[in-house]
């Protein structure tokens, strides 16, 4: 189980989750999913094509973000009633700064018969939590935000499997992203980090916002693997020439897939021809706009894709 995908629930996240559940399992790939809208219908249908599909999945129990951030209460009762019985879904546990040892003890007790995952983001007494936990810490799988957990945080748990959470998209208004820049080397060099897997926020970035602004420009975000460059990854942003006004994002799409096409057809083009970009072809040729989130959960699907056939 080497790749972690992080995806905060919202309707797209969760439709990439359902549609890709069968090339998640077949490739061993763990999403980790931190609900963040009010309604759970979408959660539910993306966990029940996991356990379909025969894979595994992480959902954070105490969500920092959205509807879900004061009490997780809802989750964990879905988790309860619908997917106890499933040792695939695991419920993740959020370990931020603002978190007792205290309270993360009560949070893990309550939920251990759910094959507990720690998520460490900002919380700082492992040792005390280590000596909490005891003898049921090496069947905890830990994951860890890289900005919050240095490697000598990371020691108190070098018994246990461990995945370290990079994000290698950095978040910024369309117009101003490079056409291309490094994405993450982190699937080539986990191992040397002392990890047994890696996991990352795909296209979509830590940062989190309920909707984006009004947007004056359109970005397409597609990721590729270098085989020249130490196969590290690096990510491509296809935008549109029209950048000064939020009207018209159906044209803008179609400018920024015409400069994407027009990447994918140079010959030595480095990027995989995943589904989802005979899907950005079939758009093209058809001049069709399907809409902002569709194109997002594209560009994820990709990304995906993109990791799955390098792991093959």
């Amino acid at each position: 189980m080497v790749y972690h995908p992080y995806f905060r629930g919202k309707q797209y996240e969760l439709i990439t989750v359902r549609e890709n559940a069968s090339l998640l399992a077949k490739s061993g790939f763990v999403p980790i999913i931190e609900p963040v809208k009010e309604t759970l219908s979408g959660l539910e249908r993306a966990l029940e094509a996991v356990c379909e599909a025969k894979g595994n999945a992480v959902v954070i129990v105490n969500p920092h973000h959205g509807d879900h951030s004061d009490d997780g209460a809802d989750i964990s009762a879905l988790l309860g009633k619908k997917f106890l019985q499933s040792i695939n879904i695991s419920a993740g546990v959020l370990l931020g700064e603002d978190m007792t040892v205290e309270e993360a003890l009560a949070c893990l007790g309550e939920h251990k018969k759910h094959n507990v995952t720690l998520v460490h983001a900002g919380f700082t007494d492992a040792k005390a939590l280590v000596a909490g936990i005891g003898a049921d810490l090496p069947k905890q799988r830990q994951i860890f935000f890289e900005p919050y957990c240095g490697k000598l945080y990371r020691k108190h748990f070098a018994d246990c499997e461990r995945i370290l959470l990079r994000n290698g998209f950095v978040r910024r208004n369309n117009k101003d992203y490079p056409d291309v820049e490094l994405f993450s080397d982190l699937h080539v060099t986990y191992d040397e980090e002392g990890m047994n897997g890696f996991g990352d926020f795909l296209i979509v970035g830590d940062e989190y916002s309920e909707s984006g602004g009004p947007a004056y420009a359109v970005a397409i975000h597609l990721t590729f693997i270098d085989s020249d460059k130490d196969d590290a990854m690096f990510i491509y942003h296809f935008k549109s020439k029209r950048q000064d006004t939020p009207t018209d994002p159906a044209g803008k799409f179609a400018e920024a897939l015409d400069v994407m096409i027009k990447k994918l057809n140079e010959p030595g083009s480095k990027v995989f021809e995943s589904m989802a970009v005979k899907e950005f072809r079939d758009l093209h040729a058809k001049k069709h706009y399907p809409g902002l989130g569709y194109i997002k959960k594209l560009s994820m699907q990709h990304h995906i894709e993109t990791l799955s056939n390098y792991f093959d």
